[in-house]
């Protein structure tokens, strides 16, 4: 198993961050260098269509399955590679509101009997491409 953990505190309520994530029909690639398209609805059980575009490698597409959709708290689904346990993602965005901002927690837990075959230079510019989704996310909660 790998984890990547990023945090960013983003001068916004949780309820305003919240509404960024879940607007789905909002996501290109002018406001979301990491995740540039994602359709479908934030809620467990329901399909999504994602694509990102880690830094200098080519965008991919994947269709996870939202397993956590609890409002201004935690956004949560899982992506697999054909067969469970071959290569799966579990992405996540957790909200804590706090005094003077609230705090994104973006993560992404990797684990299946393909992981080595991926290597460190994926894993390592999807962390990048977190980093610059939160910063853009940032950007786009203070300003709007």
């Amino acid at each position: 198993m790998r984890l990547i953990e990023t945090a960013i505190d983003i001068h916004a309520s949780a309820a305003r961050v919240w509404s960024i994530l879940t607007d789905f029909s909002a996501y290109s690639a002018a406001w979301n260098p990491f995740i540039t398209a994602a359709e479908g609805e934030a809620r467990p059980g329901a399909r999504l269509r994602i694509i990102i575009a880690p830094p200098g490698r080519r965008p991919m597409t994947f269709r996870p399955v939202v397993l956590v959709a609890v409002p201004e708290q935690e956004l949560r689904w899982l992506g697999r590679l054909l067969l469970p346990r071959l290569f799966d993602g579990e992405h996540a965005f957790r909200l804590e509101q706090q005094t003077e901002a609230c705090r994104l927690w973006h993560t992404e837990r990797f684990s299946g009997v393909l992981l080595p075959l991926f290597g460190e230079g994926m894993l390592e510019a999807t962390g990048r491409g977190f980093e610059a989704m939160n910063a853009a996310l940032r950007t786009r909660a203070e300003t709007a």
